[in-house]
């Protein structure tokens, strides 16, 4: 066999074997790149449902309290058995840092939400509504970020008809107080705030303990 002969089958055997190995590498990434989304898509629905279903938990807590109740108890293990703090530390793991972030606010919102329900805060009272419309609002803005990543279609209030994602305006509680109670409006006088409001906040400063991360 000619140099020239032996020189060309080596190196297109060489060449051959580089194209397989690259071809395998990126199957690999392709692979790698569906499995993650796959998780994330799975986490991302987990950890709603679970702050839905502690949410729902808190909601009955503050709309059926029972004087004898410990809403203390309660509402920690409405986010305990909803398993909020476990996926969310899946969510830590596995979502985009966008994401992340978002779930993370939501989660510091849903549990002032349930500081207020452990306080005593009925449904109605404004106390209640201070956190539960916030709360709101990064609900919506988790999932505006989710739909953004996943398939880059992200939602906004005028979708559905809405101004702002956080409620108020179709909240018949809300309206009744009107724009100028809202949080960030001007303060009113000591003897003009809802009576119930303030025994939920003095109340949650001697109620709560100390809570996970």
């Amino acid at each position: 066999m000619e140099w020239g002969t032996l020189v060309a089958t080596l190196g297109g055997g060489l060449i051959a074997i580089a194209g397989t190995v690259l071809a395998d590498r990126l199957r690999t990434r392709q692979e790698h790149r569906r499995a993650l989304q796959a998780r994330r898509r799975d986490v991302y629905t987990e950890f709603i449902s679970a702050a839905g279903a502690a949410h729902t938990e808190l909601r009955r807590l503050a709309q059926n309290s029972d004087p004898a109740a410990d809403l203390e108890e309660a509402s920690r293990s409405a986010l305990t058995n909803a398993r909020v703090y476990e996926v969310r530390e899946r969510l830590f793991l596995d979502a985009d840092t966008r994401v992340a972030g978002m779930g993370q606010t939501m989660f510091e919102r849903l549990r002032a939400l349930r500081r207020v329900v452990a306080a005593g805060a009925g449904i109605s009272t404004p106390a209640f509504h201070d956190v539960y419309h916030p709360y709101l609002d990064a609900v919506w803005a988790y999932r505006k970020a989710v739909r953004d990543e996943l398939d880059g279609h992200a939602l906004t209030p005028a979708d559905f008809g809405w101004s702002a994602w956080d409620g108020r305006e179709r909240c018949p509680h809300c309206a009744e107080r009107g724009p100028d109670t809202a949080p960030g409006a001007a303060a009113a006088a000591p003897g003009e705030r809802d009576s119930a409001g303030q025994g939920a906040r003095r109340t949650s400063h001697t109620a709560a303990r100390r809570e996970p991360p």
